[in-house]
């Protein structure tokens, strides 16, 4: 719902400047109200930029407690929150405002940064004790809400997005190494493209004194181990459960002083999620939903006879290859990341009729296939499990007769050794990402490619997790679901909460309810996928909010349409114009004469080729805007 910065120094005071200007970057975020605080020493300064969504006339930030021993600035939304205000109050807590954002305050007087689990939500605050001198800054468990951070010359600077910190006056560089782990798999949770410039890892929280920075995890998935005693539930007591859990999860992320609409495509999630939020909404709900000129692509239909089934509002937001072509420098620039398929450029785009429309809240399906084992690659994972318990032969005489074919589904190639050696196995998806992400290395500038040519980004992304405390002893399927939620969720799916709040528009995921992820993670997962029904548990619970089509339609995922496939349009143009120009050249991870064949070669390729190349067009695209946009 907002934007956040603090800057905290050991010795000199900080810039009352830096911290405006920074806290100004963020005005996207939050236009409604912008406010700075600065401790009395001078060693501290807290900045907000308010999208006024609970408690509009008293809910401005920072937040101080009673005493103003403590202060407090907050990104996101605690749910559950009016409950906890009067707990809060019968233990003699004086509140400020009515806004959920001031219970972490109190909750942190009781508890310490044992707050965090009194905690529901998606959000990212920080927090200044002035009398134990120490910051304490968190995230939430999933990393809906970003927090970046870095040092420089004792100062400690963090922020909702990397531009704040830059704004602040840190310099703008890449980072090569994680240029390098996210060109071939993914960057870690805790790092970023920009050299020196940090995340707090999803689930983690950042506490901060003179002595030094720590980070402190206090949340993780936890999956049970296969040996661990099953739960006794059947089938329909599962489904039960899953459905009362979801309305609940939906009903609280309703809760606010301003309209409040919904994402929708085709899709299962989106359509659940509507379908339950137009239950518990006395009005009409609105239903935003983008439809492409690519009928391949477009879910309009489909999401119009959800929206009159459930007596929603459907307003289309309808998008070209034009579209694209305007808006990918922006949504770059909101992004600070690479992009891989022009669907970020819907998101942003969708966020702005959004925001136009009079809309700062919306609830969203994302985190559905996390949880619930929704992709195609899991489907992929379980068949492999299964068959891995028979005899070679008979797994490969069964894999010849389901696929017709010859398989070489199993056959691992050797640059992912590290994966197989640790995990006894090879998740398909991280299989499909190695194979697709091998192209750059035709593209590497040689002195880049040298530099890099011994590492072992895979090994390096096992490097970051707890393997032995959450992956050892899970089921093989559970493993790629848990290396996915702590990757490719927050960094590449998730990313799109900078591109809604590049518009001022609030992104709320209720399948990303940490007590309805904590049921879920006890279903086996034979429930998970059953037969042939990927997501059969959340499909059966959600079976009353949906329509037939919907009910029985397998997975399509949101996708924009390929925008390499034809040479007349402005899209196409931009493309050939960015990747030739001098700012390309001065990339330093790139042989831009190979970039250039590559485009040479373009109009002469098949479809198929084409629509292989995608994602490498995209990820060059989206380094040259970052490049020209941030200077690195």
């Amino acid at each position: 719902m907002c934007g956040i910065v603090a800057i905290f120094s050991k010795k000199e005071p900080i810039s009352t400047d830096a911290l405006a200007i920074a806290t100004r970057r963020l005005h996207h975020r939050g236009p409604d109200q912008n406010r700075q605080w600065i401790a009395p020493h001078g060693l501290v300064g807290l900045g907000h930029t308010r999208l006024s969504i609970v408690d509009l006339v008293t809910g401005d930030q920072p937040i101080a407690n009673e005493d103003e021993q403590l202060h407090l600035i907050v990104n996101g939304e605690f749910y559950d929150y009016e409950r906890i205000q009067r707990e809060l109050e019968h233990r003699g807590h004086r509140l400020r405002t009515r806004s959920d954002s001031e219970i972490a305050l109190h909750l942190y007087e009781e508890f310490g940064t044992h707050c965090l689990h009194h905690l529901r939500g998606e959000f990212a605050f920080i927090l200044w004790d002035e009398s134990n001198q120490l910051l304490f800054a968190a995230r939430d468990r999933f990393g809906i809400k970003p927090l970046f951070y870095t040092i420089v010359d004792d100062t400690l600077y963090l922020a909702s997005e990397a531009k704040a910190l830059f704004a602040a006056g840190v310099s703008a560089h890449w980072d090569h190494e994680s240029f390098f782990q996210q060109l071939f798999l993914y960057v870690n949770q805790d790092r970023t493209l920009f050299e020196g410039v940090y995340q707090v890892p999803p689930g983690h929280y950042l506490m901060a004194t003179r002595c030094g920075i720590e980070i402190v995890r206090y949340w993780d998935l936890d999956y049970p181990t296969v040996d661990a005693p099953a739960p006794q539930r059947n089938n329909t007591e599962y489904i039960e459960q899953i459905r009362h859990k979801l309305e609940e999860a939906v009903q609280i992320r309703l809760r606010a002083d301003v309209p409040v609409g919904s994402f929708l495509s085709g899709g299962l999630d989106s359509s659940t999620v509507l379908g339950i939020a137009a239950k518990y909404t006395p009005e009409s709900i609105r239903a935003f939903t983008v439809s492409f000129d690519d009928v391949g692509y477009d879910e309009g239909a489909i999401a119009s006879e959800t929206a009159t089934y459930v007596g929603a509002d459907f307003q289309v937001i309808p998008l070209n290859q034009s579209d694209f072509a305007d808006h990918i420098a922006d949504t770059i620039w909101h992004a600070e990341t690479l992009d891989i398929n022009s669907r970020g450029v819907a998101r942003y785009i969708q966020s702005r009729v959004v925001h136009d429309s009079g809309y700062k809240v919306v609830l969203s399906g994302e985190g559905s296939d996390e949880i619930f084992a929704g992709y195609g690659h899991i489907r992929q994972d379980l068949r492999l499990n299964h068959i891995k318990q028979q005899s070679a032969k008979a797994m490969q005489q069964g894999l010849e007769e389901t696929l017709g074919k010859k398989s070489t589904v199993n056959s691992t190639p050797a640059f992912l050794a590290s994966i197989q050696q640790t995990l006894g196995f090879v998740p398909s998806w991280l299989k499909n990402v190695a194979v697709d992400r091998a192209f750059f290395h035709v593209l590497l500038a040689p002195d880049y490619a040298f530099e890099f040519a011994k590492r072992d980004v895979y090994r390096i992304f096992l490097n970051q997790f707890d393997l032995q405390g959450q992956l050892v002893g899970r089921d093989p399927v559970i493993q790629s679901l848990y290396l996915w939620s702590k990757s490719i969720l927050p960094n590449y799916s998730l990313f799109a909460e900078r591109l809604e709040m590049a518009h001022a528009v609030e992104i709320r995921v209720p399948f990303l309810d940490h007590h309805l992820f904590e049921l879920v993670r006890e279903i086996p997962v034979s429930l998970l996928t059953h037969g042939t029904r990927e997501k059969y548990v959340l499909r059966e619970a959600a079976r009353p909010f949906l329509t037939d089509t919907v009910y029985v339609r397998p997975k399509h995922p949101f996708t924009a349409p390929p925008t390499t496939l034809t040479t007349n349009n402005r899209f196409y143009t931009l493309m050939q114009d960015c990747l030739r120009s001098s700012v390309m050249a001065s990339v330093p991870f790139f042989d831009q004469t190979a970039v250039i064949t590559l485009l040479n070669k373009l109009p002469t390729m098949t479809e198929r080729q084409q629509i292989a190349l995608e994602s490498t067009f995209m990820m060059l695209l989206s380094t040259y805007f970052l490049q020209s946009q941030y200077n690195l």
